[in-house]
């Protein structure tokens, strides 16, 4: 039997939306489960309706229900029926002469089975769609009415059709009916329809495109039909257009322009300006340049669009002129730290300006352990420079055009920077201070602007941890996670040493005291985000105590290519045996006079040759895990509690020194297939 629901709704906003469109689908297959109706169905949606069609059974199935109630001795008193039997009957919905016993893990108790007929789809389908429409989270809420109802928007019309019959019912103040609100350029009442069919008909006749991946479609479309007409590049963001399908329900393409003497300003400004305020997509030429056009996704439908497109300019224009002042004004301003002192970071760790002198004294401090490869970078003095980069780094957040698109901290600086004829390298580092700054992103391009984004990145996680505002559960206000991510990657990706636990003890003093201990295990942690690998591979590395992220990462790498061989998990039970029996045994010398058995030998000799070599991680291990047939021909000839504990002490000696070279990388007993 088919089905059509559609809660017709006000404009939804489309960020909020767009995080819950993914668990939607899921949470109405729930249902269908829970309620014994599972079925094909679709989801589709425009700004103002949310849809569901498809197949339905017409009855739920029915339901054996078996109740197990009291044993035969406690049911049945000097051949009477007991109080609890009778409860029982009454609960079974049966009388007293129905009652009987079943033998149930050997024991007679009170039985009785019976079916459940399954209801009918119409009865169960207002109770889902009440329970669907209560389980839609989208982040904040609106109230409408009389303020008792609640949901992303006000709901402003039902439908809920079983087969050919409109079922008649009210949510929120609405009650069902056969009718949807068309496109406005169709007007602005209910569009009436008899059948399912007559609905997805009457949908296209009244400007709506149902289907998100069709309007993406004609998007794209219309976008490569710019692009041929003009010559130009339409850069495309993925998430925008995503929210361009979500805003239109008759999506149409648009070329605008605006004036070439607004691309004086910064094209970072001019694209965030069009991006977030507007949803326009701007375009380049041939050579890669910022043009002066821009694409806008009308809603509307009508025959000549150039008013739209001029209403559309005019807006542009408007930001534009703004941003432009902006970028006038501040180029004429002091572009310094001093005004940083009047803004406070947080109270408990002072202004802006002191975060930076925290931060340059950070810099410092990995410049010295740096200083070699800081040299070969930079042809001069670095350490002056390093220290302008730094106290620059945060005086944008002053600027007018910072204050209007916070999201160009860092990038403004590197413009004002560069205007005032700073050294290149500090206008990198300027600029690139907050990479990486999400999944995907690219990290700084040197040392130099790496030292001083790691700076950034270890004040901010020192001193929050120093005043115990430590991300709890999934709450992290201060982007703490993504700040020790941040760090790992540009080290990784830097490819040099960096020993958290030296580098956190030499800059801790510079804050209140704090558990280093738990800084270091966060910043660890972050490694399991990091890598498609076992959980307990990066465990064993962790657990082996190194604390430089280089070697760590090729300890996991190495480690995790060697535990995903077809023979690993076979071949590992012999290692795994041979961490258990270590534990917290302390391990000595091994003593060649006390062997007694040629498997001994044979396995000490063997291990004693190996070409253990740490710079090459994955060969070391591959050495060590190449022991396996010795091992197991020791294990096979000799036993370890052996009755004389110079023997028993040496055997676990011999087999702890081969632990003990594996944990120089890895735990191996943490090791879980």
């Amino acid at each position: 039997m088919k089905f059509l629901i559609e809660i017709g709704v006000e404009e939804l906003p489309a960020i909020p939306f767009l995080k819950e469109l993914k668990n939607i689908k899921p949470k109405w297959k729930s249902l269908l489960d829970e309620f014994g109706l599972r079925s094909e169905f679709e989801f589709d949606y425009t700004p103002r309706r949310l849809v569901l069609s498809g197949d339905i059974p017409e009855f739920a199935p029915d339901l054996e229900v078996e109740n197990i109630g009291a044993p035969k001795q406690v049911a049945l008193q000097n051949g009477s029926w007991s109080a609890a039997a009778k409860s029982f009957a009454n609960k079974c919905g049966i009388s007293e002469d129905e009652l009987s016993f079943k033998e149930i893990k050997g024991k007679e108790v009170l039985y009785h089975k019976s079916v459940v007929k399954g209801k009918a789809t119409d009865e169960l389908l207002l109770v889902m769609l009440d329970k669907f429409i209560h389980s839609l989270n989208f982040g904040k809420s609106m109230r409408w009415g009389n303020g008792e109802h609640e949901f992303i928007r006000p709901i402003r019309s039902l439908v809920c059709i079983l087969g050919e019959r409109s079922l008649d019912f009210e949510i929120y103040g609405v009650r069902s009916k056969k009718g949807f609100y068309p496109h406005r350029k169709f007007g602005y009442d209910l569009v009436k329809f008899d059948s399912i069919d007559e609905y997805f008909a009457k949908l296209e006749q009244n400007g709506i495109t149902l289907k998100s991946a069709l309007r993406k479609e004609k998007i794209l479309s219309e976008f490569k039909q710019i692009e041929a007409k003009s010559g130009l590049k339409i850069e495309l963001d993925l998430e925008l257009l995503d929210e361009v399908v979500a805003i239109t329900e008759y999506p149409t393409a648009l070329l605008g322009e605006f004036e070439k003497e607004f691309l004086e300003v910064p094209s970072e400004v001019i694209i965030t300006s069009m991006k977030e305020n507007q949803r326009y997509f701007p375009l380049h030429d041939a050579s890669g340049k910022l043009s002066n056009h821009f694409v806008v996704v009308s809603n509307q439908i009508c025959d000549d669009y150039s008013l739209i497109i001029r209403g559309n300019e005019k807006v542009l224009r408007a930001r534009l002129s703004d941003a432009k002042f902006f970028w006038e004004s501040d180029l004429a301003s002091e572009f310094s730290s001093e005004k940083l002192k009047t803004i406070t970071y947080l109270t408990e760790l002072g202004s802006m300006y002191d975060k930076e002198i925290r931060e340059r004294d950070i810099a410092r401090s990995l410049a010295k352990i740096y200083d070699r490869e800081l040299r070969f970078e930079f042809d001069g003095d670095y350490e002056h420079e390093l220290d302008r980069a730094v106290m620059l780094s945060k005086a944008d957040l002053t600027t007018g055009m910072v204050y209007e698109f916070t999201n160009l901290q860092g990038v403004m600086g590197g413009y004002y920077a560069a205007y005032r004829k700073e050294n290149p390298f500090v206008i990198d580092a300027i600029k690139e201070q907050y990479l990486p700054s999400g999944e995907g992103s690219l990290c700084p391009r040197t040392l130099f602007s790496s030292i001083v984004a790691i700076s950034c990145k270890l004040d901010s996680l020192i001193g929050l941890f120093s005043i115990n505002k430590i991300p709890n559960g999934n709450k992290d206000p201060y982007a703490l996670r993504r700040a020790a991510a941040g760090i790992i990657k540009i080290v990784l990706n830097l490819d040099i040493n960096f020993d958290v636990k030296n580098v956190l003890n030499s800059i801790k003093s510079g804050y209140k005291e704090f558990d280093i201990k738990a800084l270091e295990s966060f910043i660890y942690d972050r490694l399991y985000t990091m890598y498609d690998a076992n959980t307990s591979v990066i465990k064993a590395c962790l657990n082996s105590g190194e604390s430089d992220l280089k070697r760590l990462n090729s300890a996991i790498l190495a480690l995790d290519e060697i535990s995903k061989s077809d023979s690993f998990k076979e071949n590992f039970s012999t290692f795994k045996r041979l961490a258990n029996i270590i534990k917290d045994s302390e391990i000595l010398s091994v003593d060649e006079s006390l062997f007694e058995d040629e498997s001994e030998k044979e396995l000490n000799a063997k291990f004693k040759v190996l070409s253990l070599d740490e710079s090459d991680i994955l060969k070391y291990l591959n050495e060590l895990f190449g022991l396996k047939d010795a091992i197991d021909k020791f294990f096979d000839s000799v036993m370890i509690n052996h009755e004389n504990p110079n023997i028993k002490a040496n055997r676990i000696a011999l087999i702890g020194q081969i632990y003990k070279a594996f944990l120089k990388v890895a735990d191996i007993k943490e090791i879980t297939l």
